[in-house]
């Protein structure tokens, strides 16, 4: 069996307790080198082979994967965050299900979860933001062009932008088009829940200031939208003039 899982967005203890069981049970962990915390592989047993990925192609890791699946042993691929986002997956899914080899998948705390709790915000706040978009800008992968960073902006919502640390001015740029304003509030959170964490809060406008001030070139996550102002409006769920199943409205 061949188990995806997702170690979490850096903190060794926030990997899940099944993510946890299996990586000790392991006989073969395949880890996604620097991105994940070191520390999640002293939990290996003494016998377990361990591979960094970030040397290897997506054919090396199959066949790792193979070689150990025909021993009759355990395989964990160990992901970061959640392998569901970014964590390129699917063509290792694929792969294994044309060879017959079972696999599952273990979800795991993204960084966008972690950033959030880094900042001790909440995303989809009432008359502010209900809606999260996670993306990313266009590098060496290209996005679809319907997906283009202007026309995500043009929502005003809560904007967590993965893998774009190093793109800073057009994404600024982009954002603007969009719709943001210069002064929307924006933060860049660097290693989110790792011991080196770092918060930066600005706006939109300074972005790209904030991480050459602050050399942050990658590792980081941008988060943009007025979720990180002060204004917002009290949740109905706890208002106790609005009634719901498990509760009567009070006077």
């Amino acid at each position: 069996m061949i188990y995806f899982v997702g170690a979490g967005p850096g903190a060794a203890d926030l990997i899940t307790v099944r993510g946890w069981n299996l990586l000790k049970e392991a006989n073969v962990i395949i880890y996604a080198g620097s991105l994940v915390n070191k520390q999640l592989l002293e939990s290996a047993k003494a016998e377990c082979r361990i591979y960094n990925s970030a040397s290897m192609t997506l054919e090396e890791v199959i066949a790792v994967m193979k070689a150990a699946e025909e021993k009759g042993e355990m395989t964990v691929r160990l992901h970061t965050g959640d392998p569901s986002i970014y964590g390129a997956v699917r063509e290792q899914m694929d792969l294994l299900s044309k060879a017959d080899i079972p696999y599952e998948m273990v979800p795991g705390v993204s960084s966008f979860c972690g950033a959030a709790a880094a900042l001790k915000a909440e995303y989809t706040l009432p008359d502010v933001s209900q809606t999260v978009i996670i993306t990313r800008m266009a590098g060496r992968t290209p996005v679809p062009e319907k997906e283009e960073i202007s026309l995500l902006a043009s929502h005003g919502a809560t904007m967590a932008i993965f893998l774009s640390t190093g793109l800073l001015v057009p994404l600024r740029e982009r954002l603007i088009i969009g719709g943001y304003q210069e002064d929307t509030p924006a933060a860049i959170v660097y290693k989110a829940t790792w011991p080196e964490e770092q918060i930066f809060y600005g706006t939109v406008g300074n972005l790209p200031e904030i991480a050459e001030k602050n050399k942050i070139t990658k590792t980081a996550l941008i988060l943009v939208g007025d979720f990180l102002g002060d204004a917002y409006e009290r949740s109905k769920l706890y208002d106790p003039a609005f009634s719901h199943e498990f509760r009567e409205a009070k006077k």
